[in-house]
C-alpha cells in the first residue's frame, strides 16, 4: 500500500465515525424515529433499510459499543487497501442486509454490528483462504482482540439482532471466499478489484 493510501485510512474512518455520531445525534433528538428506516424483514418498506440500517442505532450506548470494534476491524480491512475496504464494506452491507430482510425476526433491525461482524468474518476467513504470513497474522490479531464476539451470533437477548450478527459474519466469510487470492488456486473468481 502506498503512503498516500495509509494517510487516507484514519481520515476515511474518522469521517465514517463522525457520520454515525451525527446521525445518532439527530436520531436521538427525533426520539429515534429514524429507526423506521432500518430493516423490517419481508416488507417493501424494509428494503430501504438494507443500505441504511448500519448508519442507525438504538441509543448512544449501542453506538458506543459498535464504534471501537468498527474502527479497529475496519482499520484491519483497510490495511489491504482503501478500495478493497470500500468494496468489502459494500458487499457485507448488501449481503447481510438482504439475508436479514429475508430471514430475520419481524422487528426493526438497526446498527453497524452486522458490518463489524462481517469485518471479523472477512479477516479471519481471509487468513484461512489466502494463507500468506500477513493475512494469517492479521487473522490471529483479529481473533485475539475480538474472538469473543462470536457469542453474539447466539439468540441470548431479545433486543439484540443476533440474526444481523450471524448474517454479517457469514457475509464476511463469503466475501473473503470469493474475493481473496489463494496461494494454490489462482483460477477462482475474485470479486474485489485491487
Amino acid at each position: 500500500m502506498r503512503t498516500r493510501e495509509w494517510q487516507q485510512i484514519p481520515w476515511m474512518l474518522g469521517c465514517i465515525v463522525a457520520l454515525l455520531w451525527g446521525i445518532e445525534c439527530v436520531n436521538a433528538l427525533l426520539d429515534h424515529r429514524l429507526n423506521r428506516w432500518g430493516i423490517l424483514p419481508r416488507t417493501l418498506a424494509g428494503l430501504v433499510g438494507i443500505p441504511l440500517s448500519p448508519f442507525l442505532h438504538g441509543s448512544f450506548t449501542h453506538l458506543i459499543l459498535n464504534t471501537v470494534p468498527l474502527v479497529t476491524l475496519g482499520s484491519f480491512v483497510a490495511f489491504y487497501g482503501v478500495r478493497l475496504f470500500l468494496a468489502v464494506s459494500l458487499w457485507i452491507t448488501l449481503l447481510s442486509g438482504t439475508a436479514l430482510w429475508l430471514f430475520g425476526r419481524s422487528a426493526y433491525h438497526v446498527g453497524a454490528s452486522s458490518v463489524l461482524f462481517g469485518y471479523f468474518g472477512y479477516l479471519v476467513a481471509r487468513g484461512w483462504y489466502e494463507r500468506s504470513v500477513t493475512a494469517l497474522l492479521v487473522a490471529l490479531l483479529t481473533l485475539v482482540l475480538y474472538g469473543s464476539i462470536v457469542w453474539g451470533v447466539l439468540p441470548t437477548r431479545s433486543y439484540i439482532s443476533w440474526e444481523g450478527h450471524l448474517f454479517g459474519l457469514l457475509a464476511g466469510v463469503l466475501v473473503a471466499r470469493l474475493g481473496t487470492p489463494r496461494q494454490r488456486d489462482t483460477s477462482a473468481p475474485n470479486l474485489m478489484a485491487r
